[in-house]
């Protein structure tokens, strides 16, 4: 089959792929910053100081994306908050509490994955835990009025069914 057939088949088909094609190349259906991803390019002095950047942005919730760490996200508040981590620990040598301690001042408990256990935070703690308490006395209860409600055959019925049982 030649180009021409092909063409001459689906005429719109190409003509829209190839519009596509002039848009992306001109950069009209390409986001702003759709190129760059979140790759961040920086320097460490150690691979353990690397290591621990690592385990840190990834404790760190990206305060734009809701449930997205800061190594996940692509959201300019994330790459500042990683570049903020770099400086902190790179040029400040500020120790991950400490890390901690300066991003949840600024921007509060929301920033933390596993945030601490106070007056405001007490029910993401407890509710968990007193719904478990419920279900299981909710199962407890009904194992116990299974038991309770369960017939007993007396000897002549019982009888008559081990005689329906044997004729089968």
């Amino acid at each position: 089959m030649s180009i021409q057939q092909v063409l001459g088949r689906w005429p719109g088909l190409f003509r829209s792929l190839a519009l596509l094609l002039c848009l992306v190349c001109q950069g009209v259906v390409l986001p702003e910053g759709a190129a760059e991803g979140q790759i961040d390019i920086l320097s460490f002095e150690s691979v353990e100081q690397e290591r621990r950047y690592r385990a840190l942005i990834s404790e760190f919730r990206c305060p734009k994306c809701l449930n997205t760490n800061l190594a996940g996200s692509d959201a300019p508040i994330a790459k500042d908050l990683r570049l903020l981590v770099h400086r902190l620990l790179v040029e400040e040598g500020l120790a991950d509490d400490e890390i901690t301690a300066y991003l949840q001042a600024r921007y509060g408990d929301f920033v933390l994955y596993r945030p601490p256990f106070s007056s405001q935070t007490w029910y993401i703690w407890l509710v968990p835990i007193g719904l478990g308490l419920i279900a299981v006395a909710v199962v407890m209860g009904l194992l116990k009025s299974a038991r309770r409600s369960s017939t007993q055959l007396s000897p002549e019925d019982r009888a008559r069914l081990d005689a329906m049982i044997r004729e089968r």
